[in-house]
């Protein structure tokens, strides 16, 4: 029954966040990736080997490429059916193709410094997976964001 719950807000809250751009969410293949989701025998597990990343610090106008690596540690093929970023100064990609047992995978994602915020940043990626241990991931990234030259002052 939990898992019927989840899955229908996680319909319920893709079905909401249509409207956002589209170059900011990656998705698979419609059909292959709900099919994963609804078959709960064919859950496999995940480890997230980078779940975390600090870009450190970089000058408004840089774009942050950042990797997060996983591995496929079930028996069945992993799928990720959706990378979302929780906001548009991100775009994310992922791997496409079902991961293999024992095989690894990754979700990029590409911060636009133009389109947030000085100081320091703390962003997220959420991952669909058919994963036994949670179908919900959530990658964080953070940094600092400083101005463009500053003046000296005299």
């Amino acid at each position: 029954m939990k898992t019927f719950f989840a899955v229908v807000m996680l319909s319920v809250a893709l079905y909401a966040c249509q409207g956002n751009a589209s170059s900011s969410t990656s998705t698979a293949p419609a059909a292959n990736a709900q099919q994963a989701l609804n078959d709960t025998t064919s859950y496999t597990t995940i480890q997230w080997i980078d779940s975390v990343y600090n870009f450190g610090t970089v000058t408004k106008g840089e774009q942050v490429k950042m990797t997060f690596k996983f591995k496929n540690t079930g028996n069945k093929p992993l799928i990720i059916s959706s990378a979302k970023p929780g906001c548009g100064c991100t775009v994310a990609d992922f791997t496409k193709e079902p991961v293999p047992p024992g095989g690894e995978g990754e979700v990029t994602g590409v911060y636009d410094s133009n389109r947030g915020i000085l100081g320091t940043v703390h962003k997220s990626i959420s991952v669909t997976t058919n994963t036994k241990n949670g179908v919900q991931h959530t990658l964080i990234f953070t940094g600092e964001v400083k101005g463009g030259e500053e003046k000296s002052k005299s």
